[in-house]
């Protein structure tokens, strides 16, 4: 029964995107959902993207191994972000009513700076959709009981969500996130409960976390390890914000009011649930320790769905995989058309600056098909954990991009070529420290991050002063220059 729900499901929630996409006119109902979605969807769509593999399978594997300390990156500082996305960010770029965040650089500092960081904002994607994919592929691995290999899964898994995608784009990954983000909760809070009662309860499983060390947050008072985990807050928490499926949740709202409450109050829900998947992951060390050593060093990302296929009723399980199908679904389906639209707005665009709405919306659509052989691609064929890929793709965003908006935005001083150097030092001492000492006690992204900061603050302040050089120079032939 729980095979023949997985594949009602997934054909379901497909045959609604497909429904969905007939509504999509042009590129604005595609990349930006038409600008007019209600409170509630835009909710529903800033949480189930964010909700994905990395947070039911992710975490709670690392938690296991490292506690709250090693999940500093997520659930806290992704949470964060959507809250200062919320905050700082949601209104102002609501108010410049752009397709993309690419539009925005452009506007601010010029073509180049748009090329280089649409560019850095497109290869930031490639680890987090590819997490999505290899999680598809170890579900319908795990539901089918091996008779579907994690490869010929993400395959199916990565076509499926690709049709929707590629047909109904925003407007599509907005309804069915909504459908999925309910989905999600219910599951969620189900597959708590009936766990809770043969792990002794809520608080005998905290109790026991608490004196294994697994609560403890804050890191030793060593620079070494300060530095390392404030690096990692940091890397999500500001990373994550100049990414386009951010943005694309900011300006598919129908006002600036509801992008900004939208995008605090999925943040907070993203928070508040994600200790959810953590709190079964544990409850396994009390209900089956067995299971728990057997699968933690193989691979920790299967703890949970085993424990569940092991230990809960079968309606517990089809509640289970339902909501961690939802998960991973609205999360491949935003983070693969969040860099093609991009992409085909900001490059492709670029180079054929005549082309028509019409076109413009057949171009993001073969991008999504390209895009996905792509990261299907990378995601047969890496070793890398979801959490490890989720949390690594943010560290070029980071250093190239957060500066540049930050600044452009708050700072009336920025100039185009301020935003060039930021984007270039930021980048290039972060590649250079990766590739000469990538554990080295500031780790590399850190020191991008404070190069980009020098570069956007020297490389503004420097075109400044020539400009106020030159407008102060004598013009030849008049009264001052004689």
């Amino acid at each position: 029964m729980l095979l023949w729900f997985v594949i009602g499901y997934w054909a379901l929630s497909v045959l609604i995107g497909l429904v969905v996409a007939l509504r999509v006119r042009n590129t604005a109902d595609y990349a930006a959902a038409g600008h007019r979605m209600p409170l509630y969807v835009v909710t529903a769509t800033v949480f189930a993207t964010w909700f994905g593999s990395e947070t039911v399978l992710g975490i709670p594997a690392t938690f296991l191994k490292e506690g709250l300390h090693g999940v500093v990156a997520d659930p806290f500082g992704s949470s964060l972000c959507l809250i200062l996305v919320g905050l700082f960010f949601a209104r102002p770029l609501y108010r410049r009513k752009l397709l993309t965040i690419g539009d925005f650089y452009r506007r601010q500092y010029g073509r180049t700076v748009e090329v280089l960081v649409t560019l850095c904002i497109v290869v930031s994607y490639l680890g987090w959709v590819a997490a999505q994919i290899k999680a598809l592929g170890l579900v319908f691995n795990v539901v089918s009981h091996g008779a579907m290999s994690k490869a010929l899964g993400m395959c199916v898994g990565a076509v499926t969500v690709m049709v929707y995608t590629l047909l109904g784009g925003m407007l599509s990954v907005a309804i069915t996130d909504f459908i999925q983000m309910i989905i999600i909760m219910l599951g969620m809070v189900y597959i708590g409960w009936d766990l809770s009662g043969p792990a002794g309860g809520v608080g005998a499983v905290v109790q026991q976390a608490a004196a294994q060390g697994k609560l403890s947050f804050w890191p030793s008072p060593h620079w070494g390890e300060v530095i390392a985990f404030f690096t990692a807050w940091i890397t999500m928490m500001l990373g994550s914000i100049p990414q386009q499926d951010v943005f694309q949740r900011v300006t598919s709202s129908n006002t600036e009011s509801t992008a900004r409450q939208a995008s605090v109050l999925g943040g907070v829900l993203y928070f508040l649930f994600a200790f959810i998947p953590m709190f079964l992951a544990y409850s396994a060390t009390r209900i089956d320790p067995a299971l728990v050593n057997r699968y933690l060093e193989a691979d920790s990302q299967l703890i949970l769905p085993q424990l569940i296929l092991t230990h809960s009723p079968e309606f517990a399980q089809i509640m289970f995989f339902g909501a961690l199908l939802s998960a991973i679904k609205s999360c491949a389906s935003a983070t693969l058309l969040a860099p093609s639209v991009t992409f085909a707005e900001n490059i492709v665009r670029g180079f054929y600056p005549h082309m028509s709405d019409r076109q413009l919306l057949t171009a993001m659509r073969w991008i999504v098909f390209l895009f996905t052989l792509l990261v299907t691609l990378i995601a047969l064929n890496s070793e890398a954990s979801i959490f490890s890929m989720v949390e690594n793709a943010y560290k070029i965003t980071l250093v190239a991009a957060f500066v540049p908006l930050a600044w452009g935005i708050y700072w009336k001083r920025a100039t185009p070529w301020g935003g060039l150097a930021s984007v270039l030092l930021g980048a290039g001492v972060w590649l250079l420290g990766e590739g000469l000492a990538p554990d080295a006690m500031m780790p590399p992204q850190l020191g991008g991050l404070i190069a980009s900061l020098l570069g956007m603050v020297g490389g503004s302040l420097f075109e400044l002063r020539r400009k106020g050089v030159e407008h102060l120079q004598p013009v030849p032939g008049s009264s001052t220059g004689a």
